[in-house]
């Protein structure tokens, strides 16, 4: 099992302030509280852009379930890593029995923009009550984003990769707590081939 987060280490010298002190204690918090191998997949159903619910618990049952947590439609960085995702990885996971899930509180109206413009074969669903994403604490409030997600919260979900095995254990966690691109293919593949 493992876990990776990636955050900004800062100098060694000491916080100048207790403010500063309270603020990096707080981001501390905030990253062992993320997901980790260990955890339980949530019974979750999210609305996936074409097909509507798909339950989490029922996918699981016929192979491990590879989520990819990702901002919105309109998101660059999201469209590049989606995209490459579509290339490089869904060939590679194609001898396997697992299934890719793009995560995003987006509502599943505006995600289906995404998925029509990268051809994507894999699933695309909205958590638009951040359930998951509260689960996993992979969320942080960003001012304004209730608008383009077309939903009450402005929260948006770190770039974030986890793979919950068919019991519903979370056996791989990547979050890019540093706002870093989304893990490469290969790094996924081979979390997803060490399951069996």
């Amino acid at each position: 099992m493992t876990t990776t987060v990636h955050r900004h280490v800062p100098s060694a010298r000491r916080p100048a302030d207790a403010d500063a002190l309270r603020r990096q204690f707080d981001r501390d918090a905030i990253w062992d509280r993320m997901v980790k191998p260990g955890q339980r997949l949530p019974s979750q159903v999210l609305l996936e852009a074409d097909l509507g619910a798909i339950h989490l618990d029922r996918l699981r049952l016929t192979g491990p379930i590879v989520l990819v947590f990702f901002r919105y439609a309109s998101s660059e960085p999201c469209n590049a890593a989606l995209a490459g995702y579509q290339r490089q990885l869904v060939p590679a996971l194609a001898d396997t029995d697992s299934h890719l899930v793009a995560v995003s509180p987006q509502v599943p109206q505006r995600l289906a923009e995404i998925k029509r413009r990268h051809d994507l074969t894999y699933f695309v669903a909205s958590d638009a009550r951040n359930t998951l994403i509260d689960a996993f604490n992979l969320g942080f409030h960003e001012p304004g984003a209730d608008a383009v997600l077309g939903t009450r919260r402005s929260v948006l979900p770190f770039p974030a990769v986890v793979i919950a095995d068919r019991a519903g254990t979370v056996r791989f966690a990547d979050v890019r707590a540093d706002g870093a691109p989304h893990p490469d293919p290969a790094t996924i593949l081979m979390a997803v081939r060490s399951l069996s």
